[in-house]
């Protein structure tokens, strides 16, 4: 056989026989997709949310109206897959499900408002997007998330187990570049989440130095001296609107240029997008299915839930039943196709045996032919005395030999017959 040629993906992928990162393998991963009626905002909510979930998460995946769930759990484990984020549309309004794979519990929401990332950054004066925001994951902040109930610690725990946890000690701050935020409102029992870019710069600098530390090339146009550019006022005009409570004393050197440790800097956010107001509805034990341990607008009593609870009893037999049965079914017809298989391997023997008796008998009749040949020769020469012609005693095709004896022959033949 020849060999395989490897296509041209194939070669190009240098991520194959590749060993994978224990921190990347452990690091929480998440397929974000959506599902039910079709419309261009809900595509595009889904991208922008796949955005925030960078860089741990299936950035192109491609969907198809024929897959299911089941197709997506299926391969989560070969993607170290742990969470899934659902976006659904139905007649009455849009969806937002979290589960936690495989075995759940899973949290709905109602999104009652959203604006899209594109919409979001061209209100910007000042705009600051670029792919090095999305290396490293989000820094996650939760506010107001303290109140009673199950679900809010629940709400809070999926939202932080999403993302990889970070250790105080020996985190990098200049990897921090993103932060997700999420504030409960107590009144409305709603849900703003907000995606910003962190941006740090140093304070206590006037305009033209803050220019110079930060390597960027001065206008000295409207300058009569260079001592005049440094001069220029005291504080530059962005850090005059600058809120002191946003001032931090940095514990580390950062990448970006004039924040030194033990220097004083400003953080400022940028609004990356997008905007989401989620309401929580539902929480489910399983996997988008299973016993429902809270719901906003239904409320049942407790004989309710035991009868709930006892026809989900049954139904889970009921399927365990079928598949039993059809495990047993399964087992009949792997006995019976190696029945036939036997069966057949037994005919091939005996299909075999019988063409080797075949050649082996028509062997045998050459032989004896070849004899009864020789035999017929020896009497022509006894009887006759001279030597038969070569095409007297010869076979014909169909495996008769013809025998044309001369005159002579037939007549001392027909005598001693007599």
């Amino acid at each position: 056989m020849g060999r395989h040629k490897k296509g041209r993906c194939v070669k190009k992928n240098k991520q194959l026989n590749v060993d994978e990162n224990p921190d990347v393998v452990k690091a929480p991963h998440s397929f974000v997709i959506h599902r039910g009626l079709p419309g261009e905002h809900i595509v595009e909510l889904t991208r922008d949310f796949r955005k925030i979930m960078e860089p741990y998460t299936a950035t192109s995946l491609k969907e198809r109206k024929r897959n299911t769930i089941k197709d997506f759990v299926s391969v989560a484990g070969v993607f170290h897959i742990s969470h899934m984020c659902m976006f659904t549309r139905t007649d009455q309004g849009m969806y937002f499900k979290l589960c936690r794979v495989p075995r759940g519990p899973t949290l709905s929401f109602k999104v009652h408002s959203f604006s899209l990332a594109r919409d979001v950054v061209s209100l910007l004066k000042k705009q600051m997007v670029y792919e090095e925001l999305y290396k490293n994951s989000p820094l996650v902040v939760l506010n107001n998330f303290s109140g009673e109930g199950m679900q809010l610690k629940l709400i809070s725990s999926m939202f932080q187990n999403m993302f990889p946890t970070i250790n105080l000690t020996s985190v990098n701050l200049s990897t921090i570049r993103r932060c997700l935020c999420l504030n409960y409102n107590s009144t409305s029992k709603t849900i703003d989440l907000r995606h910003y870019a962190i941006k740090v710069v140093p304070v206590g600098l006037s305009k033209g130095v803050k220019k110079l530390v930060q390597a960027k090339i001065p206008n000295l146009s409207k300058c009569d001296d260079f001592s005049e550019f440094l001069t220029k006022g005291t504080v530059s005009e962005s850090e005059a609107e600058d809120d002191p409570a946003s001032h931090v004393m940095l514990p580390q050197k950062l990448s970006s240029r004039g924040n030194h440790a033990s220097n004083q800097s400003a953080i400022r956010l940028s609004e990356l997008g997008p905007r989401l107001t989620l309401e929580l509805i539902k929480v489910e034990d399983g996997l988008l299915d299973g016993e429902v341990l809270f719901h906003e607008y239904i409320h049942k009593t407790e004989e309710e839930q035991l009868l709930i609870k006892k026809k989900r009893e049954e139904k889970k037999k009921l399927k365990e039943k079928r598949k039993k049965i059809q495990e047993q079914n399964k087992q009949k017809k792997e006995i019976l196709k190696e029945q036939h298989k036997e069966k057949s391997l037994k005919g091939m023997r005996k299909k075999t045996e019988n063409e080797t008796l075949l050649k082996k008998y028509a062997k045998e009749s050459a032989e004896k032919s070849t004899v009864e040949e020789d035999d017929d020769a020896q009497y022509y020469r006894d009887e006759v005395g001279e030597e038969p012609d070569k095409e007297l005693f010869e076979n014909k095709p169909n495996g008769k030999r013809t025998k044309s004896y001369p005159p002579k022959y037939k007549v001392k033949k027909q005598k001693l017959r007599e």
